[in-house]
């Protein structure tokens, strides 16, 4: 059987040995990395099923390497490591190209869920297919694009994910609770805030079609239109 593949990103050598023999305990492929410069080409040659970085690092930081990494595979699972704690910081990180993170100090129990529902994710999605007309939009996830005309909107991992859902579940009210779990992984009123400004954002992207509508359904979630 073919293990999984982890790029681990971590500068903390106690940490980092911790997490590394924890996931290859329980059959991961693991290379770890401590410094940010050296991860690029490490990569290409690993060629990872999923990313876990840490965000202060030496010399490039976790941020930027998400941008690389997802310009290099936009599919590519990201999860970031922080002590960060501030809203802004956490939103950098999902725009820069991450698809969850997990707060120092985490349990292993958790990473390796939050590892495997992502994983899952990635994999139970067609690897082609058209992209989703939505009015005037033509939307392609695995492009992370927005597209009206000529003009492409370049969308963030996140709001990628939110949109799809949106679109899979068209004239449907889709729970508040049900996005949560599926994009971050717990119904916290963190990420219920993080939801908030998601829909504000695609809202103010989808605006030149007044046809197409997110319609908050107050108490339960969010109804997706194309009148």
């Amino acid at each position: 059987m073919l293990k999984t593949k982890v790029l681990y990103v971590e500068d903390e050598p106690f940490l980092g040995k911790i997490v590394k023999e924890s996931l290859e305990s329980r059959l991961f492929d693991v290379q770890m990395i401590a410094d940010g410069a050296k991860v690029m080409a490490t990569f290409q040659a690993f060629q990872p099923d999923i990313a876990i970085l840490d965000i202060m690092l030496p010399n490039v930081d976790g941020y930027t390497l998400a941008e690389s990494l997802r310009r290099l595979s936009p599919t590519l699972p990201i999860i970031f490591l922080t002590a960060k704690t501030q809203t802004d910081d956490v939103l950098q990180g999902f725009q820069s190209g991450g698809n969850d993170y997990i707060r120092k100090p985490f349990s292993m129990e958790e990473l390796i869920v939050r590892i495997h529902n992502l994983l899952s994710m990635v994999r139970s999605t067609p690897s082609v297919f058209d992209p989703f007309t939505i009015g005037k939009f033509q939307f392609t996830p695995q492009k992370y694009e927005l597209r009206n005309g000529d003009i492409a909107k370049k969308l963030s991992a996140r709001e990628t994910d939110l949109l799809k859902i949106l679109c899979e579940n068209r004239n449907f009210t889709v729970e508040r609770k049900e996005i949560l779990l599926k994009i971050w992984g717990d119904d916290s009123f963190f990420n219920s805030r993080n939801l908030d400004v998601y829909i504000t954002k695609l809202r103010d992207y989808l605006k030149d079609d007044p046809s197409v509508q997110i319609m908050t359904v107050k108490g339960v979630g969010y109804f997706f239109t194309v009148e």
